[in-house]
């Protein structure tokens, strides 16, 4: 370590240079690992916070709330407790005169079920009757406020925001919450038809004729574009951790060689291999943390600074992954001259 700190600080704009080409790397790694696990979230935010464990669909619907219909002789079916909530769900446009339309999502909902009691309500309150909505903050973000009254798909009647709630999306699109009155009528629906699903914080095995019980994990992975998103995104962050150890790879090497008359002295002077080789090591390991450090507190403001519209979201298990896989590069950079170290000729590399 000693002399990896002597070499950096004798050599200060040739490692500055290569700390901060490894800052780029990290900082675009937890950019996009940030912005993948934030689109992600989008598209199953609402049903993690409704604690879902299961759903229940026409077999027919693919697996798309959407284009799924449960009747009442289905619902009669289901030994419904207060951990179930029955949903009536539809792609609307809300729009106000004067303001762009917003592609959302109704959700039709019962009062006294936990899908309308556990809404998390920032500003206002929760509806209470046919054509009042809360919507998510989405809205308010987009200049929508508390009383506005805004068409539903060019609805004859005018539905008014009451309350704005927190997370509340689905497959990246806001949720505006509402009743199933509200929801049958504007999707025209034919009698007897209830609602499109049951969300469920049971792990249900109900089967019926028409109907079908999935898990959270299938039904999410059936969501439009979500696994094709999430394979993109995990695409990208393996091709940067490759480039990260190519780059600290070739800049450790090119440094080992330039540095080999050094290294020969040091030997002929009885400095053991294993000496010269932890040097370089430490030195790769110190520089790529120094980067990290660098990227975390650069993505860190970025985070703060950027648009509430913008999906960037972070766990601790991003930094950690980020952190602990350029650390794994240092080690195997470090490691790539080891073999030209150990075969160090003094006397031929000083020049005898």
């Amino acid at each position: 370590m000693f002399l990896a700190l002597k070499e950096i600080k004798h050599e200060k704009m040739r490692y500055g240079l290569i700390v901060f080409m490894i800052f780029l790397i990290a900082y675009m790694i937890l950019a996009t690992s940030g912005l993948a696990y934030g689109l992600a979230r989008e598209n199953t935010v609402a049903l993690e916070g409704w604690q879902t464990k299961s759903v229940v669909l026409n077999k027919n619907a693919n697996l798309f709330m959407n284009s799924s219909i449960l009747t009442k002789d289905d619902l009669k079916k289901i030994d419904l407790t207060d951990k179930e909530a029955v949903v009536g769900e539809l792609q609307v446009v809300a729009k106000k005169k004067g303001k762009t339309g917003i592609n959302a999502q109704y959700m039709g909902v019962k009062k006294g079920e936990f899908i309308y009691k556990d809404q998390d309500v920032i500003a206002g309150r929760r509806a209470k009757s046919k054509y009042e909505v809360t919507a998510d903050s989405s809205f308010k973000d987009k200049g929508y406020k508390l009383g506005d009254k805004v068409t539903l798909n060019g609805s004859d009647h005018k539905y008014t925001i009451v309350g704005f709630v927190r997370d509340a999306k689905i497959n990246i699109e806001p949720i505006m919450y509402g009743f199933l009155p509200a929801w049958k009528e504007l999707k025209n629906v034919a009698p007897g038809i209830e609602a499109s699903g049951i969300i469920s914080q049971r792990k249900l095995s109900v089967k019926g004729k028409n109907f079908k019980t999935y898990g959270i994990k299938e039904f999410t992975q059936k969501l439009p574009g979500l696994s094709e998103q999430n394979l993109t995104f995990e695409l990208m962050i393996a091709f940067m951790f490759i480039i990260s150890l190519a780059i600290v790879a070739v800049f450790l090497y090119i440094l080992t060689i330039q540095k080999l008359p050094n290294y020969a002295v040091l030997r002929a002077q009885g400095v053991p291999a294993k000496t010269l080789i932890w040097a370089t090591v430490s030195q790769s390991l110190l520089l790529v943390t120094s980067a990290l450090v660098l990227a975390l507190l650069a993505i860190w403001g970025t985070a703060a600074a950027i648009p509430a519209s913008v999906p960037m979201a972070f766990t601790p298990g991003i930094f950690l992954a980020t952190i602990g896989g350029m650390l794994v590069m240092a080690l195997l950079g470090g490691l790539n001259p080891v073999r030209t170290i150990l075969k160090i000729d003094p006397v031929q590399a000083i020049g005898g």
